[in-house]
């Protein structure tokens, strides 16, 4: 089976930064697109950013500018460098991707979520 973990959450101030990095395993034999959405309280899940192969990166307007999505093919991992970071920015963030298993069937796959807190 595959599995995705991510890591790099935490409590950060208003204007500071964080990465958060997700690492994909188990048995792939390709990865399409790798990307991040997140869930505040109260909200629907939302993109806010994808990676897929081949293409352009997408992010969500809320986070232009500030949000960097990035992707190590050799490890499986994709990255999201977060930059000024403001309180609205306060969610579960969870890794997605579209993996083609060793059986050659094409599945979308969800970490767990890390918890990102931005508050003074």
């Amino acid at each position: 089976q595959v599995q995705l973990v991510e890591s790099g959450g935490g409590l950060v101030q208003p204007g500071g930064s964080l990465r958060l990095s997700c690492a994909a395993s188990g048995r792939i034999f390709s990865i399409n697109s790798m990307g991040w959405y997140r869930q505040a309280p109260g909200k629907e899940r939302e993109l806010v950013a994808v990676s897929p192969n081949g293409g352009n990166t997408n992010y969500a307007d809320s986070v232009k500018g500030r949000f960097t999505i990035s992707r190590d093919n050799a490890k499986n991992t994709v990255y999201l460098q977060m930059n000024s970071l403001k309180p609205e920015d306060t969610a579960v963030y969870y890794c997605n991707a579209e993996v083609l298993s060793t059986h050659f069937k094409a599945m979308t796959y969800w970490g767990k979520g890390t918890l990102v807190t931005v508050s003074s």
